[in-house]
C-alpha cells in the first residue's frame, strides 16, 4: 500500500511554467496571484550588517509564510483586480491608490492536483516609507488576526555563525510554491550573489 501511494505521487504532473497568455486563456483553473513588496533601505542591523532590502511576507492562519494576495473571483475584471482586492483585504487602505499593475507581473506556474489552478506571481519595489505605511496600516486590514497573522520582513544577511539571518528563514514552513518564489525573486533582481543563495539554501537543509 505505501508503495503504491509513493507510485502514485511519482505519477502525478508536476507544476509547470508558462507565460501570462497561455494562463489567462485556460478554462476550468482557478487563478491565485501573489506579490513580494521590497524596497531598498541604508539600514544595518547592530549598526555593521547591512540589511539592504526590505521584502515583505506574512505569516498566515495555518502557521506558514507566503506572500499577500489570494484567489482570483469571477466578479473581478482580470488578474490585478483581483490581487489588489486580496491586498486591500489583507494589508489595508494603502491599496485603494497603490495597485500592483500588470508591469508587476513576473511568473505563472500551472499544477493539476491537488486542485487544477494556475499561481501568478509579481514583484513591486516601492520606497521605504510606503513599505513601513503598509506594516503600520496591516494591523487594521479586514484580515489581520484571522487569515493573516502579521507581516515579516526576509533578512537578506547570514549572521556570523552561519545559520542565522536566512538561513534560519529559509528553515520555516512555506505555503505552495512560495519558497521557489522567493528565490526566484532574490536572483532575477540580483539581491544576493547565487554563491550566497546556495550557501543559505544548504545550511537551512542541515539545521
Amino acid at each position: 500500500m505505501a508503495d503504491g501511494g509513493r507510485q502514485n505521487q511519482e505519477d502525478r504532473p508536476r507544476p509547470r511554467n508558462i507565460n501570462r497568455d497561455e494562463a489567462v486563456q485556460l478554462q476550468g483553473y482557478r487563478h491565485a496571484c501573489h506579490v513580494l513588496l521590497y524596497a531598498p533601505t541604508p539600514a544595518k542591523l547592530f549598526g555593521r550588517v547591512p540589511v539592504r532590502h526590505v521584502l515583505l511576507m506574512m505569516m498566515r492562519f495555518d502557521g506558514r509564510l507566503g506572500f499577500p494576495g489570494g484567489f482570483v473571483d469571477p466578479k473581478d475584471t482580470n488578474l490585478e483586480d483581483g490581487l489588489n482586492r486580496e491586498l486591500q483585504e489583507e494589508l489595508g487602505s494603502m491599496f485603494n491608490t497603490l495597485k500592483v499593475t500588470e508591469q508587476d507581473y513576473r511568473s505563472a506556474q500551472v499544477r493539476e492536483f491537488p486542485q487544477k489552478a494556475v499561481t501568478h506571481f509579481y514583484i513591486k519595489e516601492l520606497i521605504l516609507e510606503d513599505i513601513e505605511r503598509i506594516e503600520a496600516e496591516a494591523v487594521h486590514a479586514k484580515d489581520h488576526g484571522t487569515e493573516v497573522m502579521g507581516l515579516v520582513r526576509v533578512p537578506l544577511f547570514t549572521l556570523r555563525d552561519g545559520s542565522g539571518g536566512l538561513p534560519a528563514f529559509l528553515s520555516n514552513n512555506f505555503i505552495g510554491n512560495s519558497k521557489s518564489q522567493l528565490l526566484y525573486a532574490l536572483r532575477t533582481l540580483r539581491l544576493l550573489r547565487e554563491d550566497q543563495i546556495q550557501d543559505a539554501m544548504w545550511t537551512s537543509q542541515n539545521l
